[in-house]
């Protein structure tokens, strides 16, 4: 090693790198400052410390707050994989504790989170108590980023988003979904017990998120058909989605599990979608699964085994107002 070289590591602490990660994630000194229990000027003396100890730039300083200069998304890149080793390190080191201690970042998607997530971390959690799990929902494609990045130590996202952007991901079933259309009861479609979505596509459409795996999915079927998709209206929440089509805004797609748990949501009838695309599988994403912390490996066999026992059967008759 040079003795520059020698020189950076020394003059580099862990404190310091986990504050500028802190920064970056949050665009913010002042939000970092608050999230890690430091006061905000501590913060900044921190981080011209780096910058002088990498001898060049590593933010860019602006009115609404900082983000990394090219040198500062090479340090958050490296910083990660220090602090992700780390604690790895102290995954092993806790096999050796009494009792299984320390937390898991996971990112998921709504549609894990809605359907299936609550019943398989309250299992989890009361058999390992002292385990804490850091959960944070995002769409599919941030979910693969976190995981690349670093960010989360595992993720749950549609198999669809990892044929694409991170194929080199490793990644294990966890659970399947069908997407089946919501509508009113009484509208033109509700006799019907299935239908194609091409028969969809002459009806206005509320969707969630424009980069939501529902909507990604919807449009590349439009394409097909060479239709244009009429998405008129665009929430974040599924409850909010069966209001709007409950008050006649539109018809939309939901996950069949996720739809039978919107009791009371208004006076709403699925009707089973028949198009192949409809069949959904949901993964478990890690950047590598055998050497994640124990607690996280913990978690991981733990879903594992959800993945090969069905989830309760849930009705999916029409709901009735609450």
């Amino acid at each position: 090693m040079k003795n520059s070289e020698r020189s950076f590591a020394r003059r580099i602490d862990l404190t310091s790198l986990q504050l500028f990660v802190a920064v970056c994630e949050l665009g913010s000194i002042g939000r970092a400052a608050e999230r890690e229990f430091i006061a905000a000027s501590a913060v900044s003396k921190r981080l011209s410390e780096l910058e002088a100890a990498a001898d060049t730039t590593l933010l860019y300083r602006h009115s609404r707050g900082v983000t990394p200069t090219p040198a500062g998304q090479s340090l958050l890149h490296h910083a990660r994989t220090v602090l992700f080793g780390l604690e790895r390190m102290q995954g092993e080191l806790s096999e050796y504790a009494d009792g299984v201690r320390g937390h898991v970042r996971m990112h998921a998607n709504i549609s894990a989170i809605v359907q299936f997530l609550p019943e398989d971390l309250g299992a989890f959690c009361r058999a390992h108590s002292q385990v804490k799990i850091d959960l944070q929902e995002h769409l599919s494609s941030a979910v693969l980023h976190a995981v690349q990045e670093g960010a989360a130590d595992l993720g749950i996202c549609h198999a669809s988003a990892s044929d694409h952007s991170a194929s080199a991901l490793p990644n294990r079933p966890y659970r399947h979904d069908h997407l089946v259309l919501v509508v009113p009861l009484g509208h033109a479609l509700s006799a019907r017990t299935a239908i194609v979505f091409e028969e969809v596509l002459d009806w206005d459409i509320v969707g969630l998120h424009a980069g939501s795996s529902i909507s990604l999915a919807m449009r590349a079927a439009a394409a097909n058909a060479g239709r244009t998709l009429r998405q008129r209206i665009q929430v974040t929440g599924l409850d909010a989605m069966c209001r709007m089509i409950d008050n006649g805004l539109g018809v939309g797609l939901l996950p069949d599990r996720a739809f039978a748990l919107m009791h009371g949501v208004g006076r709403l009838k699925a009707i089973a979608l028949q198009d192949a695309w409809a069949q959904r599988e949901l993964r478990l994403v890690a950047r590598d699964f055998d050497t994640l912390p124990v607690t996280a490996r913990l978690l991981v066999e733990h879903l594992s085994a959800s993945a090969s026992a069905p989830a309760a059967a849930l009705e999916t008759t029409p709901h009735s107002a609450a």
